[in-house]
């Protein structure tokens, strides 16, 4: 089956096979009800002890599934009057970022997120959502925009990482994902993040500094790839799933660290089983971030801002390690 996954199988064949005996029944005078009934609380509880006990690389695989939701499906599913808006005023468009001016639930609002394809026609035209630098500075311009009107931001993270090739150095890759971290740090509205699929390395960082950093329940976020940390640690990226296991990159394990404020419940077996309902419990986290974030001026977001990181990690002076006053 197309996207199927390996921890999935078992459920994948009792489906198939509970499908097989539905059509021999439809096709015969044998009444196979009992066994059918039977199968099916099989897959029920197979399913719930499958997906409730998720291992770090079982959600890796989640987040990184074919048919898992885009910014785009986002889009159509929780904003009315969507208006896209192109370019960065520099260089060009990038379509592995798409922006624009949106209402939510009423309210204008700014939307920007990271875009994926579908096939691999439209993943060449995207970049595979790996964003060049003008990417990142048209997100900031609509952040400038945002900013100067009054419109709370809401950025929707999914990518392996900024793109590393030669033409994005080139063209001042790092200054310009440096610039967005600084620049979203001052932003006088209310900025909300939620990691969607993958949340890699700077490029995830881009357009991660707000003030609600939430998760669906089986994305990642983290610095660097699985792949990439084992081929750092163990000279061996076929170690992965032992780096996935340790590097605290799921949204359960950030959450007890403090990095992200909220879980987005998915659907049984990931968001690609059901976009629309997915979309409804994003939306309820949505409207209570912005219905907490607009009480507060632009001096107390961007204090709110501050003080969220500072919260972050543990910090440690010279003097307390060594022990001198």
């Amino acid at each position: 089956m197309v996207g199927e996954l390996e921890f999935e199988k078992p459920v994948t064949e009792l489906r198939a096979k509970i499908s097989e005996l539905k059509q021999f029944t439809e096709s015969t005078d044998v009444d196979l009800s009992a066994e059918i009934s039977k199968l099916e609380g099989r897959l029920e509880k197979l399913e719930r002890e499958i997906y409730t006990n998720l291992q770090p690389w079982d959600r890796v695989q989640i987040a990184r599934h074919p048919n898992r939701p885009t910014t785009l499906d986002y889009i159509e599913k929780l904003f009315t009057n969507f208006f896209e808006l192109h370019g960065d005023r520099y260089y060009g468009d990038d379509e592995a970022i798409v922006g624009g001016i949106a209402k939510f639930n009423g309210l204008p609002v700014t939307v920007i997120g990271h875009q994926r394809g579908k096939d691999t026609k439209e993943n060449i035209r995207r970049n595979f959502g790996m964003p060049h630098p003008e990417g990142y500075r048209k997100a900031l311009r609509l952040m400038h925009q945002a900013d100067k009107f009054g419109r709370p931001i809401i950025c929707l993270i999914d990518t392996k990482g900024a793109y590393p090739g030669k033409a994005a150095e080139e063209r001042g890759q790092s200054e310009a994902i440096a610039k967005n971290l600084f620049e979203m740090a001052g932003l006088s509205v209310p900025v909300i993040c939620i990691v969607i699929g993958e949340g890699g390395s700077g490029g995830a960082l881009a357009l991660g500094v707000g003030n609600h950093i939430h998760m669906l329940e089986n994305s990642t976020y983290s610095v660097i790839s699985p792949e990439g940390a084992a081929a750092l640690l163990w000279k061996d990226s076929g170690l992965a799933k032992k780096a996935a296991e340790t590097m605290k990159i799921t949204a359960p394990d950030l959450k007890e660290l403090g990095v992200i404020d909220q879980i987005i419940k998915e659907v049984k077996g990931g968001a690609h089983r059901d976009v629309a309902e997915q979309a409804k419990n994003m939306n309820g986290v949505i409207h209570d971030s912005l219905k907490e974030l607009l009480k507060l001026d632009g001096e107390q977001l961007i204090q709110h801002r501050y003080e969220k990181f500072k919260r972050i990690g543990q910090v440690s002076f010279a003097e307390e390690i060594i022990g001198v006053k």
